[in-house]
């Protein structure tokens, strides 16, 4: 299949056992190499990795033990022809950090979740990769009166310029949601994500991921979250998917849902040639009625519609798009989109 010059990346949780809040697993768990081994098979470039992904119980382990481990977890990824393309901080499932991570109220938390994150650097480093996520899935609150929302935003530079002073070849990408699993988050969109970033002593060093179902529970459109990360360079990373409408996260596969949206994803990064700053990352889930041997193909669909999308955008006769915005012909522009989306001269 033919790249375009692309490298994808997907997590180890894309490949899940379809447990959910109201029920429990419906598929075995598959031990992390060989998801390794789907992955490459898939057409997978690299992997994404929580910091426990790649280091198990890792709150248990010495410093050496966690290094060590990062390196035998790398070494596997090396076998099969992959790389590592950042390290996210699980910071949500811990039990103190209920309250938030950085932005909790009680100080021993934060101080938790600051020591947390540094492992994961260690983590990253032994990896090969100098890039991390940061997903601030508590730092919100259910109470507006709960917490300070100046005070949290204060902590949460506070803490990065720490994270960022601790390796001098540090790159963090923020990746905003606006709710889930906090009803009121304090970063929600990727406007957010980069002016927290431009307020840390290194702001060359602070990006933003994109993912497109966290934009869509904004009620914002993907491709515009994206282009705008564009023009300010921020944008290091994305999750392609879908969502159906404003309501949980659903991780659906890429272009499932609203195909125009996602050609305009496709669209947005290949005409600002996305292919030279960063990796298509996909953050997809299996419906969970999908039985365990076709439990992948949510993978499969996702980079195959994301190529067949940018084959699309290269196909698409932009003398004429262009004739007609000089035209102020709107309409008609609308009709040549979508004739060429269902494959109509």
């Amino acid at each position: 299949m033919e790249k375009y010059g692309y490298r994808f990346s997907a997590g180890p949780w894309n490949i899940s056992t379809g447990a959910d809040p109201f029920g429990p697993p419906v598929r075995p768990e598959i031990p992390l190499a060989e998801k390794f081994v789907i992955l490459k098979q898939l057409g997978f470039d690299a992997v994404q990795f929580h910091d426990d992904d790649a280091v198990p119980d890792l709150d248990a382990l010495s410093a050496d033990q966690i290094r060590r481990t990062a390196r035998e977890t790398r070494q596997k990824l090396a076998d099969h022809g992959l790389d590592a393309e950042f390290v996210a901080p699980r910071l949500w499932e811990n039990p103190l950090t209920v309250d938030g991570a950085f932005t909790a109220n009680a100080p021993e938390v934060r101080a938790y979740a600051l020591e947390r994150t540094r492992k994961a650097i260690d983590i990253a480093r032994e990896m090969g990769t100098s890039l991390m996520v940061i997903w601030l899935a508590r730092e919100g609150t259910y109470i507006r009166e709960a917490k300070d929302a100046v005070v949290a935003t204060e902590r949460l530079v506070q803490a990065l310029n720490a994270l960022l002073e601790y390796d001098p070849e540090l790159r963090i990408a923020i990746e905003p949601k606006p709710n889930e699993p906090m009803d009121l988050s304090y970063i929600p969109t990727i406007g957010h994500a980069i002016a927290l970033g431009m307020r840390t002593h290194a702001p060359a060093r602070m990006g933003a991921l994109v993912e497109s179902a966290h934009a869509l529970l904004a009620g914002l459109d993907p491709s515009d979250e994206m282009a705008f990360a564009l023009s300010f360079d921020k944008l290091w990373s994305v999750h392609l998917n879908d969502q159906n409408s404003l309501k949980f996260d659903q991780d659906r596969a890429f272009g499932t849902v609203n195909l125009r949206a996602a050609f305009n994803q496709a669209r947005v990064l290949d005409r600002h040639d996305f292919y030279d700053r960063g990796m298509i990352g996909v953050d997809v889930k299996a419906l969970r009625t999908q039985a365990p041997e076709v439990a992948t193909k949510h993978l499969r669909n996702s980079l195959e519609l994301f190529l067949r999308l940018v084959e699309l955008v290269r196909s698409l006769d932009q003398a004429k798009v262009d004739a007609l915005i000089a035209a102020r012909d709107y309409e008609e522009l609308d009709l040549l989109i979508l004739n060429h989306l269902i494959g109509c001269p």
